[in-house]
């Protein structure tokens, strides 16, 4: 019985480990980096007919350049609704409105900026790999409980060893995204 319980507890650990690493590449598409992306507007919402609605269900988002985003809603009406969402988000664009769509021109980033973002993709990479090792950590203290209730000593290090190299994989995937991110910030 204890095997099997070391075996789930380490595939619970490898999908816990899989999420911290997934919720960081979320947070990352966030930070923009100075290029026009769908994903700034990601979660707002709009009031439609009396219920707030995701953006992306009201109106079209693309990219017309790397600066420039435009939003066509598909009902003429909710362009003020859309606008009065994006200013209310505090993206840092104002909304440009001509009627048939909204642009969003971002601005080019100053170095200052730059060094910024850069900064904060760094705290969520490093709260990312915070919550992989309490992961290893809590993983680590069950083998030792079932240890204890009676699993093999060898047995117990190999599934110790395994976790470890869980975090070791997954600490390295952290610290890509964060280099692959920080190039694309400081990229000009």
């Amino acid at each position: 019985m204890s095997l099997e319980e070391a075996k789930m507890h380490v595939d619970e650990t490898k999908e816990s480990m899989h999420k911290a690493v997934e919720h960081l590449e979320a947070e990352l598409l966030k930070i923009r980096a100075g290029k026009a992306s769908p994903n700034m507007v990601d979660g707002l919402s709009v009031e439609y007919y009396g219920s707030p609605t995701p953006l992306s269900q009201v109106a079209n988002i693309n990219t017309l350049d790397a600066r420039t985003l435009v939003i066509q809603p598909w009902e003429k009406n909710m362009l003020g609704p859309i606008e009065k969402s994006i200013l209310a988000a505090n993206l840092g664009v104002t909304p440009m409105n001509d009627g048939v769509v909204i642009r969003l021109i971002l601005p080019p980033l100053t170095e200052e900026r730059r060094r910024d973002l850069v900064k904060a993709a760094k705290v969520v990479s490093e709260n990312s790999k915070v919550a992989v090792r309490n992961i290893r950590r809590d993983a680590m203290e069950a083998i030792k409980k079932l240890q204890k209730d009676g699993l093999a000593e060898d047995a117990a290090k190999g599934y110790e060893a395994e976790i470890q190299a869980l975090t070791d994989k997954y600490i390295a995937l952290a610290d890509k995204h964060i280099d692959v991110k920080e190039k694309e910030i400081m990229t000009v």
